[in-house]
């Protein structure tokens, strides 16, 4: 019988809730991605190429005495490659349910099965939502033949995280490894919000180039969210600041990206912007708290 994941938090004596965390490796040594396309992300981050393990991951959420959000990406038709182990992501989550909460990813490009696939994650194995990065994934959010995909997920009543903006992953490499930007203009889940107004959608990153349409879309529909990971607090543009310190500040969480950048750093720059005393706790902490139904 399939072990279901239960969360085992105690929110109340976390510091803050990382709400993006990519576990790249399985048990069994197999990677998120393909190796050409690992080694080019940790050049364009300028980071080692070394991936921690799920459960040495949930030792540093231990320790800094956080949560996390743990996922991989499943873009197997576009790259031809299988993702690392999502079964082994839920069974590591139970191990460590004390500071891990599972998220699941499908591959939009595979029609039905993805859905019986996202089904499969959420019913059986108790995935609290889903990952995906269209620009990897080779999908277009706007594109209503995607649509039976998130009709099924926003029945789930649990979140989606969708990458925008700029990637790392094939930068560098001759033609960006075949992989389009474009997909990952957040105005392309406008439609996507609009359609599907019960589905909370977690516009993750700061969305550069495109931070004015991801801060519109953010104001105007109320079922999207905006991450900030993928980026030091100390180069996040000066509208996102800004929004984040007054109209946004409800819809905007702490993300880290690990283990391309860590929660320690993240927290070390985050603590050198100028934001009022109130909004703090409600980016590390609650905005997360309210999004993942924790309380």
């Amino acid at each position: 019988m399939t072990e279901r994941y239960e969360l085992g938090l105690d929110v109340d004596k976390l510091v803050a809730i990382d709400t993006h965390v990519h576990i790249e490796i399985d048990d069994h040594g197999h990677h998120a991605l393909p190796q050409v396309v690992l080694d080019g992300m940790s050049a364009y981050f300028k980071t080692d190429s070394s991936r921690p393990t799920l459960d040495e991951t949930a030792e540093v959420y231990r320790q800094l005495n956080m949560a996390a959000v743990v996922f991989t990406v499943d873009a197997t038709t576009t790259l031809g490659y299988s993702p690392n182990s999502q079964e082994e992501i839920v069974a590591g989550a139970i191990r460590n349910n004390d500071v891990l909460i599972p998220f699941g990813s499908v591959d939009p490009l595979q029609g039905k099965d993805a859905i019986n696939r996202a089904r499969k994650l959420y019913e059986d194995y108790g995935v609290r939502g889903f990952k995906f990065h269209p620009t990897i994934q080779g999908w277009n959010p706007s594109d209503e033949s995607f649509f039976p995909l998130f009709e099924v997920i926003e029945q789930m009543e649990v979140p989606i995280v969708v990458h925008t903006g700029q990637t790392g992953v094939g930068a560098g490499l001759p033609g960006g490894h075949g992989l389009r930007l474009n997909y990952s203009n957040p105005m392309l889940l406008d439609d996507l919000a609009a359609s599907f107004p019960a589905l909370q959608i977690v516009m993750a990153h700061p969305s550069v180039p495109w931070q004015d349409e991801a801060l519109a879309v953010a104001t105007h529909k109320a079922n999207t969210w905006i991450d900030l990971s993928g980026w030091s607090p100390k180069y996040f543009p000066e509208n996102l600041v800004r929004q984040a310190n007054s109209l946004l500040q409800n819809k905007v969480l702490f993300g880290s990206d690990f283990p391309l950048i860590t929660p320690e750093r993240w927290m070390r720059d985050f603590d050198g912007l100028t934001m009022k005393d109130e909004v703090r706790p409600k980016i590390l902490k609650d905005n997360a708290v309210r999004l993942l139904g924790l309380r």
